[in-house]
């Protein structure tokens, strides 16, 4: 093989090795497109409640025929459960203007290996929420990991919305 011949063939390698390190990417999305966002999404399908700017959730769950209310603790895009060591907390709500507490209590499930102490699952039940649909509350005291986080207001079924 002559040097043309050699020049040659490096040249179309180099041109096939350049063409196939381009990286792949993202298709750009027509013009006018609306903006993709993350929204986080409960995942039972029930009331965020949102503590320190949305680093962490309470995800409420109401079971009107049981008059309980289900209380899951979650990551910043409630993906992912966080166990906790408190062993219960309260919310207190306002009805009709009169005042109830809601005591959650630690739920353990051997299925997770969740126990109470290390628990992302706390339960509440009271007559009233087999009737009431919305009611206002605050949640006075929860530690989630190094956090105390007191007084958050919430309205339930809405939550308390950061945007």
């Amino acid at each position: 093989m002559n040097f043309a011949s050699r020049a040659g063939l490096a040249a179309l390698l180099v041109g096939v090795l350049a063409a196939c390190s381009k990286s792949d990417s993202l298709p750009t999305p027509p013009a006018g497109a609306p903006a993709t966002r993350h929204e986080e999404k409960p995942p039972h399908g029930g009331t965020a409640v949102a503590f320190g700017n949305g680093v962490y959730h309470l995800e409420l769950v109401l079971d009107a025929t049981a008059g309980k209310l289900s209380a899951y603790v979650l990551d910043d895009e409630m993906e992912e459960f966080v166990r906790i060591k408190q062993p219960s907390f309260e919310a207190v709500a306002t009805i009709d203007g009169r005042r109830e507490t809601l005591v959650f209590h630690a739920v353990a499930d051997s299925a997770t290996g969740e126990t109470v102490g290390a628990t992302s699952l706390f339960e509440a039940s009271a007559g009233w929420l087999k009737t009431t649909k919305s009611f206002d509350a605050v949640l006075t005291k929860l530690e989630i990991r190094d956090t105390t986080f007191a007084a958050v207001a919430f309205n339930f079924p809405k939550g308390n919305a950061l945007d």
